[in-house]
């Protein structure tokens, strides 16, 4: 059983993000939000920075440094200066929720789906930016690709993860011109440190047992070790590749899957509400 199709994937993933790995966001907020202010001065100026052309009208003179406080933390974001006028980026330090959302969005999207320059330009103009060229969205989409690359295929070093949680999300998604639905299968997992941390996220077809046990292969592949515990559902492609990759660990299954499970098969008078359900689940026997 996979995830309720009401979840926001992009919402998800952000959470996710914020919750079990503040230091990924907070570099790629930053790295993006630089990048966006670079690419806005030099719309400014006419031309990119270092480029000589006859259509400059001005010229980038260093940068000037200012806290940016988020739900991730405080960024140092590195405002671009010119040699004549100002540049300031009103859209991200007057709107900062409404920018800071927007920009959280945009990562926890780039790292599920990718990224590409539709996506780049829907981000800047939501921000109420409309000076960027073409070349300039598709240069910080690649950026942002390369760090979303980078982590989806970080090797696994900060273990043991004793405990690890795995699930799929189900994804409507456009393919060759038409829209189908797929599977993101997501683990996370508890590092040495006691922090959460996404393990890594895999883009399949259909969940089956092959797409779960190359997941949880290409997860041992890049260090996943010192693991105790796997809770998920029942899904048996996903029980079996559990045993067949991680030797010696437990598999609980998820209670909130098996409350899922019961209600589907009791009729509605029977069943339960979610604020009962979890009462009678807490309370002693």
């Amino acid at each position: 059983m996979t995830a309720p199709s009401s979840i926001d994937p992009a919402r998800f993933l952000s959470e996710q993000l914020e919750q079990a790995s503040p230091d990924l966001l907070r570099q790629m907020l930053t790295t993006f939000i630089n990048t966006l202010m670079s690419a806005e001065a030099d719309a400014v100026c006419g031309a990119g920075y270092g480029e000589r052309t006859a259509e400059r009208t001005n010229v980038r003179n260093g940068y000037r440094h200012r806290d940016f406080d988020t739900r991730a933390g405080t960024l140092d974001v590195a405002i671009p200066k010119l040699r004549s006028g100002s540049y300031f980026p009103d859209w991200l330090l007057e709107r900062r929720r409404r920018a800071e959302r927007a920009l959280t969005t945009v990562v926890a999207t780039c790292y599920l789906l990718g990224v590409s320059t539709r996506r780049m330009e829907k981000l800047v103009e939501s921000l109420g930016i409309t000076r960027l060229s073409k070349s300039q969205v598709s240069e910080m989409a690649r950026d942002l690709d390369g760090q979303v690359a980078d982590f989806r295929h970080r090797p696994l070093d900060a273990g043991p993860y004793t405990f690890v949680a795995a699930d799929a999300l189900v994804l409507k998604v456009r393919e060759g011109g038409r829209v189908v639905g797929v599977h993101a299968l997501v683990a996370t997992g508890v590092n040495a440190d006691g922090h959460r941390e996404i393990l890594g996220l895999q883009v399949t077809s259909a969940e089956d047992g092959a797409g779960w046990l190359a997941f949880f292969r290409d997860l041992t592949a890049r260090g996943l070790t010192g693991v105790q515990l796997v809770t998920s559902d029942a899904h048996a492609g996903l029980v079996v590749a559990i045993g067949a990759t991680l030797p010696g660990a437990a598999w609980q299954r998820c209670r909130t899957h098996y409350a899922a499970n019961l209600m589907a098969v009791c009729p509605k008078a029977s069943r339960l509400s979610r604020v009962s359900w979890k009462l009678r689940w807490r309370s002693p026997a």
